[in-house]
């Protein structure tokens, strides 16, 4: 198996494994929570809210997640600025500022000397140049953010059936709220390096979707997610290694083509049902 375990026997991709695996447990928990609450808009307007604060970062010589962190934390501060004193609706917020940072981004990237090397890296990502320190750090970000939301699994789920039910029994849905946004911001920014901001959402939305054809239920569909999120990560370095393509390009795209895999599976396991229940 040499086409397999050749690529994995190089220390940085064993990194570019561990980290993206990490950001993979990541995003199919929290990316379960997106799907049910249908919160995806949100979750591409954050990848692109971190824009700015990554090219500053950049520009400046700082960590870029620390850059990545704050700048989504205002896009979803102001997010719900614009909601109360504009009076706007959910997604004309989020329309509004995912321009306003996307443009923010790219005008404080153009001041670079390597405009392009530094656009695609903050872009599409560079899982395989995640370090032991970004390890470390992915780590504590996953622990963290799976601590959360089985902490407020409850309020999660009645606010996801119906927020007014959630508050007659006391479950506080604009907490759970915050909490949620809180987790899809932690999630995006800590699947930056891997995928990068332009293609965060296809790790966080295709795992959960591929894992929503086979169940129902919550925590066996996160559960589900996080195995088809890790297999992204490893067909995608794969397809990265021996076809010569970015790696979080290919990962994010594996993704995607994992949960058509899974809707084509299921409707063709359905109707073959269907059609033995009729024959019978």
């Amino acid at each position: 198996m040499p086409l397999i375990t050749d690529p994995f026997s190089l220390e940085f991709v064993q990194r570019a494994l561990l980290g993206g695996s990490l950001v993979a447990v990541l995003c199919g928990v929290v990316g379960t929570w997106v799907v049910a609450r249908g919160m995806a808009f949100l979750g591409e307007a954050l990848g692109h809210g971190m824009l700015p604060g990554v090219a500053l970062a950049t520009l400046l010589g700082v960590p870029v997640l620390l850059g990545a962190g704050v700048s989504a934390a205002a896009m979803s501060l102001g997010i719900g600025a614009l909601q109360r004193r504009g009076r706007l609706s959910y997604d004309t917020s989020i329309g509004m500022l995912f321009v306003a940072m996307l443009a923010g981004g790219v005008i404080v990237i153009s001041h670079s000397g390597s405009f392009a090397t530094d656009a695609t890296a903050i872009l599409f990502g560079d899982v395989l140049a995640i370090s032991a320190d970004d390890l470390a750090v992915l780590a504590w970000a996953t622990g963290i953010g799976v601590a959360v939301a089985a902490a407020a699994h409850r309020s999660l789920v009645a606010v996801a059936i119906d927020a007014r039910v959630a508050a007659v029994l006391g479950l506080r849905p604009r907490i759970a709220l915050a909490v949620l946004v809180g987790l899809v911001t932690l999630a995006v920014v800590a699947s930056y390096q891997a995928v990068g901001s332009l293609l965060v959402v296809g790790l966080l939305i295709a795992p959960a979707v591929a894992a929503g054809h086979w169940t129902r239920r919550l925590p066996s569909a996160m559960a589900l997610a996080c195995v088809f999120g890790v297999a992204a990560v490893v067909l995608g370095l794969l397809l990265s290694w021996h076809a010569g393509t970015a790696a979080g390009a290919s990962i994010a795209l594996t993704a995607v083509l994992l949960a058509a895999a899974s809707w084509a599976v299921h409707t063709g396991r359905t109707r073959t049902r269907v059609t033995t229940a009729a024959a019978a």
